[in-house]
Protein backbone atom coordinates (compact mmCIF):
# COMPACT_ATOMS: atom_id res chain seq x y z
CA UNK A 1 0.00 0.00 0.00
CA UNK A 2 1.35 3.46 -0.94
CA UNK A 3 0.83 5.70 2.07
CA UNK A 4 2.66 8.72 0.66
CA UNK A 5 5.19 9.60 -2.02
CA UNK A 6 6.61 12.45 0.09
CA UNK A 7 8.24 11.41 3.37
CA UNK A 8 9.67 14.87 4.09
CA UNK A 9 7.07 17.55 3.26
CA UNK A 10 9.45 20.35 4.26
CA UNK A 11 11.38 19.63 1.06
CA UNK A 12 8.46 21.22 -0.81
CA UNK A 13 6.69 23.48 1.68
CA UNK A 14 8.08 25.22 4.74
CA UNK A 15 7.39 28.14 7.07
CA UNK A 16 10.06 30.50 8.39
CA UNK A 17 9.92 33.19 11.10
CA UNK A 18 12.15 36.19 11.68
CA UNK A 19 12.44 39.49 13.50
CA UNK A 20 13.15 42.54 11.35
CA UNK A 21 16.27 44.67 11.75
CA UNK A 22 15.91 47.30 9.01
CA UNK A 23 19.19 46.14 7.45
CA UNK A 24 19.62 46.16 3.67
CA UNK A 25 20.61 42.97 1.83
CA UNK A 26 19.58 40.82 4.75
CA UNK A 27 19.46 37.09 3.98
CA UNK A 28 16.57 35.08 5.41
CA UNK A 29 17.46 31.38 5.49
CA UNK A 30 16.04 28.17 6.90
CA UNK A 31 13.51 27.44 4.18
CA UNK A 32 15.38 24.29 3.16
CA UNK A 33 15.15 25.00 -0.57
CA UNK A 34 15.11 27.92 -2.96
CA UNK A 35 11.43 28.93 -2.93
CA UNK A 36 9.47 29.67 -6.08
CA UNK A 37 6.55 31.23 -4.21
CA UNK A 38 6.86 33.16 -0.94
CA UNK A 39 3.89 34.59 0.97
CA UNK A 40 5.09 37.02 3.66
CA UNK A 41 3.09 38.64 6.46
CA UNK A 42 4.01 40.99 9.30
CA UNK A 43 2.79 39.43 12.54
CA UNK A 44 2.69 42.43 14.88
CA UNK A 45 1.72 45.14 12.38
CA UNK A 46 -1.28 45.69 10.14
CA UNK A 47 0.60 45.37 6.85
CA UNK A 48 -0.43 43.81 3.56
CA UNK A 49 0.19 40.16 2.74
CA UNK A 50 3.18 40.17 0.34
CA UNK A 51 3.12 37.49 -2.39
CA UNK A 52 6.16 37.14 -4.65
CA UNK A 53 7.34 34.38 -6.98
CA UNK A 54 10.15 33.48 -9.36
CA UNK A 55 7.93 33.54 -12.46
CA UNK A 56 7.03 37.23 -12.13
CA UNK A 57 10.29 38.12 -10.34
CA UNK A 58 11.04 38.75 -6.68
CA UNK A 59 10.38 42.50 -6.83
CA UNK A 60 6.89 42.08 -8.32
CA UNK A 61 4.44 42.03 -5.42
CA UNK A 62 0.73 41.22 -5.22
CA UNK A 63 -1.39 41.34 -2.09
CA UNK A 64 -3.89 38.68 -1.01
CA UNK A 65 -5.92 41.25 0.94
CA UNK A 66 -6.30 43.66 -1.99
CA UNK A 67 -7.58 43.76 -5.56
CA UNK A 68 -4.67 46.05 -6.49
CA UNK A 69 -2.62 45.43 -9.59
CA UNK A 70 0.90 44.05 -9.26
CA UNK A 71 3.36 46.52 -7.77
CA UNK A 72 7.15 46.81 -7.95
CA UNK A 73 8.95 46.91 -4.59
CA UNK A 74 12.71 46.86 -5.10
CA UNK A 75 13.52 47.10 -1.38
CA UNK A 76 11.27 44.27 -0.18
CA UNK A 77 12.30 40.83 -1.50
CA UNK A 78 15.35 41.78 -3.57
CA UNK A 79 16.12 38.25 -4.75
CA UNK A 80 15.56 34.57 -4.05
CA UNK A 81 18.43 32.57 -2.54
CA UNK A 82 19.33 28.89 -2.23
CA UNK A 83 17.77 28.62 1.24
CA UNK A 84 15.41 31.61 1.30
CA UNK A 85 15.67 35.19 0.02
CA UNK A 86 17.42 38.52 0.38
CA UNK A 87 15.44 41.40 1.88
CA UNK A 88 15.80 45.14 1.61
CA UNK A 89 14.74 47.69 4.20
CA UNK A 90 11.04 47.88 3.37
CA UNK A 91 9.13 47.98 6.65
CA UNK A 92 6.48 45.50 5.55
CA UNK A 93 9.09 42.71 5.42
CA UNK A 94 11.99 43.97 7.55
CA UNK A 95 10.78 46.63 10.03
CA UNK A 96 13.14 46.97 12.98
CA UNK A 97 11.87 44.71 15.82
CA UNK A 98 8.87 43.67 13.70
CA UNK A 99 7.99 39.98 13.67
CA UNK A 100 7.36 38.21 10.38
CA UNK A 101 6.25 34.87 8.95
CA UNK A 102 6.69 33.52 5.42
CA UNK A 103 5.14 30.46 3.83
CA UNK A 104 7.21 28.97 1.00
CA UNK A 105 6.53 26.54 -1.84
CA UNK A 106 8.84 24.79 -4.32
CA UNK A 107 7.92 24.59 -8.02
CA UNK A 108 11.48 24.24 -9.34
CA UNK A 109 11.15 23.24 -13.05
CA UNK A 110 10.47 25.90 -15.70
CA UNK A 111 8.12 25.37 -18.61
CA UNK A 112 6.89 27.26 -21.66
CA UNK A 113 4.06 26.34 -23.98
CA UNK A 114 3.48 27.64 -27.49
CA UNK A 115 -0.16 26.63 -27.83
CA UNK A 116 -0.19 26.83 -31.63
CA UNK A 117 2.79 24.46 -31.85
CA UNK A 118 1.87 21.94 -29.17
CA UNK A 119 -1.93 22.06 -29.60
CA UNK A 120 -2.16 22.13 -25.81
CA UNK A 121 -4.51 24.96 -24.88
CA UNK A 122 -5.30 28.03 -26.95
CA UNK A 123 -3.23 30.63 -25.05
CA UNK A 124 0.56 30.51 -24.66
CA UNK A 125 1.76 30.06 -21.09
CA UNK A 126 4.97 29.85 -19.08
CA UNK A 127 5.88 29.17 -15.50
CA UNK A 128 7.35 26.58 -13.19
CA UNK A 129 6.06 23.32 -11.76
CA UNK A 130 6.76 20.41 -9.46
CA UNK A 131 4.73 17.32 -10.23
CA UNK A 132 5.96 15.49 -7.13
CA UNK A 133 4.41 18.18 -4.92
CA UNK A 134 1.47 18.97 -7.22
CA UNK A 135 2.23 22.67 -7.49
CA UNK A 136 2.69 25.01 -10.43
CA UNK A 137 2.91 28.74 -11.10
CA UNK A 138 1.49 29.71 -14.48
CA UNK A 139 1.69 33.04 -16.29
CA UNK A 140 -0.28 33.98 -19.41
CA UNK A 141 -1.78 36.89 -21.29
CA UNK A 142 -5.55 36.85 -21.76
CA UNK A 143 -7.41 36.94 -25.07
CA UNK A 144 -10.90 37.79 -23.81
CA UNK A 145 -12.46 34.70 -25.39
CA UNK A 146 -14.82 32.38 -23.52
CA UNK A 147 -13.54 28.83 -23.61
CA UNK A 148 -9.88 29.82 -23.95
CA UNK A 149 -7.57 27.29 -22.35
CA UNK A 150 -4.10 27.40 -20.81
CA UNK A 151 -1.51 24.70 -20.15
CA UNK A 152 -0.98 24.78 -16.38
CA UNK A 153 2.24 22.77 -16.13
CA UNK A 154 1.07 19.86 -13.98
CA UNK A 155 0.43 16.30 -15.13
CA UNK A 156 -2.46 15.85 -12.66
CA UNK A 157 -5.88 17.49 -12.42
CA UNK A 158 -5.82 20.63 -10.26
CA UNK A 159 -7.83 20.64 -7.04
CA UNK A 160 -7.41 24.36 -6.42
CA UNK A 161 -6.46 27.37 -8.54
CA UNK A 162 -5.86 30.96 -7.37
CA UNK A 163 -5.66 33.57 -10.14
CA UNK A 164 -4.89 37.30 -10.18
CA UNK A 165 -5.08 40.01 -12.85
CA UNK A 166 -1.57 41.51 -12.68
CA UNK A 167 -2.19 44.68 -14.67
CA UNK A 168 -5.45 46.01 -13.23
CA UNK A 169 -7.37 46.33 -9.97
CA UNK A 170 -9.48 43.18 -10.03
CA UNK A 171 -10.40 40.67 -7.34
CA UNK A 172 -8.58 37.36 -6.99
CA UNK A 173 -10.58 34.35 -8.20
CA UNK A 174 -10.42 30.93 -6.55
CA UNK A 175 -11.43 27.55 -7.95
CA UNK A 176 -11.75 24.71 -5.44
CA UNK A 177 -12.84 21.20 -6.44
CA UNK A 178 -14.99 20.81 -3.31
CA UNK A 179 -16.73 24.19 -3.63
CA UNK A 180 -20.30 22.81 -4.00
CA UNK A 181 -21.21 19.79 -6.10
CA UNK A 182 -20.50 21.74 -9.31
CA UNK A 183 -17.19 23.51 -8.64
CA UNK A 184 -16.64 24.65 -12.23
CA UNK A 185 -19.70 26.89 -11.93
CA UNK A 186 -18.51 28.52 -8.69
CA UNK A 187 -15.87 31.02 -7.64
CA UNK A 188 -14.61 32.66 -4.45
CA UNK A 189 -12.54 35.83 -4.08
CA UNK A 190 -9.35 35.54 -2.02
CA UNK A 191 -9.36 39.25 -1.12
CA UNK A 192 -13.04 39.29 -0.13
CA UNK A 193 -15.27 37.69 2.50
CA UNK A 194 -18.21 36.85 0.23
CA UNK A 195 -19.88 33.48 -0.13
CA UNK A 196 -19.32 31.39 -3.24
CA UNK A 197 -20.72 32.91 -6.44
CA UNK A 198 -22.39 30.93 -9.22
CA UNK A 199 -20.93 32.20 -12.47
CA UNK A 200 -20.06 30.84 -15.90
CA UNK A 201 -17.62 33.53 -16.96
CA UNK A 202 -14.68 32.53 -14.74
CA UNK A 203 -14.09 28.82 -15.47
CA UNK A 204 -16.51 28.61 -18.42
CA UNK A 205 -18.39 25.88 -16.48
CA UNK A 206 -15.47 23.58 -17.31
CA UNK A 207 -13.32 21.69 -14.83
CA UNK A 208 -9.56 21.73 -15.35
CA UNK A 209 -7.92 18.63 -16.81
CA UNK A 210 -4.52 17.03 -16.30
CA UNK A 211 -3.12 19.43 -18.94
CA UNK A 212 -5.19 22.63 -19.13
CA UNK A 213 -7.44 25.04 -17.28
CA UNK A 214 -10.36 26.67 -19.10
CA UNK A 215 -11.40 30.31 -18.76
CA UNK A 216 -14.45 32.44 -19.35
CA UNK A 217 -14.30 36.04 -20.55
CA UNK A 218 -14.53 37.86 -17.21
CA UNK A 219 -11.71 40.43 -16.89
CA UNK A 220 -10.70 38.98 -13.52
CA UNK A 221 -9.43 35.89 -15.37
CA UNK A 222 -9.24 36.61 -19.10
CA UNK A 223 -9.18 40.12 -20.56
CA UNK A 224 -7.54 40.63 -23.92
CA UNK A 225 -3.93 41.78 -23.57
CA UNK A 226 -3.86 41.58 -19.76
CA UNK A 227 -1.27 39.51 -17.85
CA UNK A 228 -2.34 36.94 -15.24
CA UNK A 229 -0.66 34.72 -12.68
CA UNK A 230 -2.17 31.46 -11.38
CA UNK A 231 -1.09 29.33 -8.43
CA UNK A 232 -2.25 25.76 -9.10
CA UNK A 233 -2.41 22.75 -6.79
CA UNK A 234 -3.29 19.08 -7.07
CA UNK A 235 -3.65 16.72 -4.12
CA UNK A 236 -0.77 14.50 -3.10
CA UNK A 237 -1.50 11.76 -0.59
CA UNK A 238 0.27 12.37 2.70
CA UNK A 239 1.33 15.88 1.67
CA UNK A 240 -1.58 18.10 0.60
CA UNK A 241 -5.35 18.11 0.87
CA UNK A 242 -8.04 20.39 -0.60
CA UNK A 243 -11.25 19.32 1.08
CA UNK A 244 -14.51 20.44 2.64
CA UNK A 245 -16.50 19.92 5.81
CA UNK A 246 -19.70 20.99 7.56
CA UNK A 247 -19.55 22.80 10.90
CA UNK A 248 -21.50 21.77 14.00
CA UNK A 249 -21.32 24.98 16.07
CA UNK A 250 -19.82 23.07 19.00
CA UNK A 251 -16.45 23.42 20.73
CA UNK A 252 -16.23 19.64 20.29
CA UNK A 253 -16.13 20.24 16.55
CA UNK A 254 -15.73 18.00 13.57
CA UNK A 255 -12.61 15.91 12.99
CA UNK A 256 -11.41 16.16 9.41
CA UNK A 257 -9.09 13.46 8.11
CA UNK A 258 -6.27 14.65 5.85
CA UNK A 259 -3.87 11.71 5.99
CA UNK A 260 -1.12 13.83 7.54
CA UNK A 261 -0.20 16.10 10.44
CA UNK A 262 -0.89 19.63 9.15
CA UNK A 263 1.82 22.27 8.93
CA UNK A 264 -0.35 24.93 7.24
CA UNK A 265 -4.08 25.35 6.96
CA UNK A 266 -6.35 27.87 5.21
CA UNK A 267 -10.14 27.78 5.53
CA UNK A 268 -13.10 29.67 4.04
CA UNK A 269 -16.81 29.46 4.70
CA UNK A 270 -18.60 29.11 1.37
CA UNK A 271 -22.28 29.57 2.24
CA UNK A 272 -21.89 32.92 4.01
CA UNK A 273 -19.67 36.01 4.11
CA UNK A 274 -16.71 35.28 6.40
CA UNK A 275 -12.97 35.89 6.16
CA UNK A 276 -10.36 33.39 5.04
CA UNK A 277 -8.46 32.10 8.09
CA UNK A 278 -4.82 31.00 7.93
CA UNK A 279 -2.87 28.94 10.50
CA UNK A 280 0.53 27.21 10.72
CA UNK A 281 2.58 25.00 13.03
CA UNK A 282 5.59 27.33 13.40
CA UNK A 283 3.73 30.20 15.06
CA UNK A 284 1.71 27.64 17.06
CA UNK A 285 3.97 24.62 17.62
CA UNK A 286 1.61 23.10 20.21
CA UNK A 287 -2.13 22.52 20.36
CA UNK A 288 -4.48 24.25 20.55
CA UNK A 289 -3.66 26.13 17.33
CA UNK A 290 -5.10 29.64 17.46
CA UNK A 291 -2.73 32.18 15.90
CA UNK A 292 -4.51 33.26 12.78
CA UNK A 293 -4.36 35.77 9.96
CA UNK A 294 -7.24 36.93 7.84
CA UNK A 295 -6.10 36.46 4.25
CA UNK A 296 -8.48 39.18 3.02
CA UNK A 297 -7.35 41.70 5.67
CA UNK A 298 -4.06 43.41 6.53
CA UNK A 299 -4.67 42.94 10.29
CA UNK A 300 -1.86 41.85 12.58
CA UNK A 301 -1.87 38.29 13.89
CA UNK A 302 -4.69 37.51 16.30
CA UNK A 303 -5.05 34.62 18.71
CA UNK A 304 -7.72 32.41 20.23
CA UNK A 305 -8.65 28.78 20.39
CA UNK A 306 -9.39 27.37 16.94
CA UNK A 307 -8.35 23.77 16.27
CA UNK A 308 -5.98 20.94 17.05
CA UNK A 309 -3.45 19.71 14.47
CA UNK A 310 -3.42 15.92 14.85
CA UNK A 311 -1.25 13.18 13.36
CA UNK A 312 -3.84 12.41 10.67
CA UNK A 313 -5.90 15.60 10.32
CA UNK A 314 -7.39 18.41 12.37
CA UNK A 315 -10.20 18.83 14.90
CA UNK A 316 -12.17 22.04 15.29
CA UNK A 317 -12.14 23.42 18.86
CA UNK A 318 -14.08 26.68 18.51
CA UNK A 319 -17.68 27.70 17.87
CA UNK A 320 -17.23 30.82 15.76
CA UNK A 321 -18.72 31.14 12.29
CA UNK A 322 -15.38 31.54 10.54
CA UNK A 323 -14.77 27.78 10.68
CA UNK A 324 -17.55 26.13 12.68
CA UNK A 325 -21.04 27.55 12.24
CA UNK A 326 -23.73 24.92 12.75
CA UNK A 327 -24.54 23.64 9.27
CA UNK A 328 -22.01 25.99 7.69
CA UNK A 329 -20.09 24.68 4.68
CA UNK A 330 -16.31 25.18 4.41
CA UNK A 331 -13.49 24.52 2.01
CA UNK A 332 -9.88 24.22 3.11
CA UNK A 333 -6.33 23.96 1.80
CA UNK A 334 -3.71 22.12 3.89
CA UNK A 335 -0.07 21.05 3.67
CA UNK A 336 1.72 18.47 5.79
CA UNK A 337 4.26 18.56 8.55
CA UNK A 338 4.47 14.77 8.39
CA UNK A 339 2.49 12.09 6.55
CA UNK A 340 0.28 9.97 8.82
CA UNK A 341 2.23 6.93 7.62
CA UNK A 342 5.52 7.15 5.70
CA UNK A 343 6.23 5.33 2.44
CA UNK A 344 7.81 2.54 4.51
CA UNK A 345 4.80 2.20 6.85
CA UNK A 346 6.09 4.14 9.84
CA UNK A 347 3.30 6.14 11.57
CA UNK A 348 3.67 9.81 12.55
CA UNK A 349 3.45 10.86 16.18
CA UNK A 350 0.70 13.12 17.53
CA UNK A 351 1.52 16.65 18.71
Amino acid sequence: MAYTTIDKPSDYFNTVLWTGNDTDDRTISGVGFSPNWAWIKARNNADAHYLVDTVRGSTKVIFSNSNSAEDTRVSAVKSFASDGYVLGQEAQVNRNSGTFVAWNWLAETSFTNDASSTSIGSIDSAGSFNNDAGFSICSFTGNGTSGASVKHGLSTKPAMMIIKNRDEADSWQVYHHKNTSAPATETLQLNETGATVDTANRWNDTEPTTAILTLGDNPTVNKNGIKYIVYIFSEKQGYSKFGSYVGNGNADGAFIYTGFKPAWFMVKRTDSADSWGLFDNKRDPHNTVGGRFWVDESDAESTGQAMDFLSNGFKIRATNAYWNASGGTYIYMAFAENPFVTSTGIPACAR
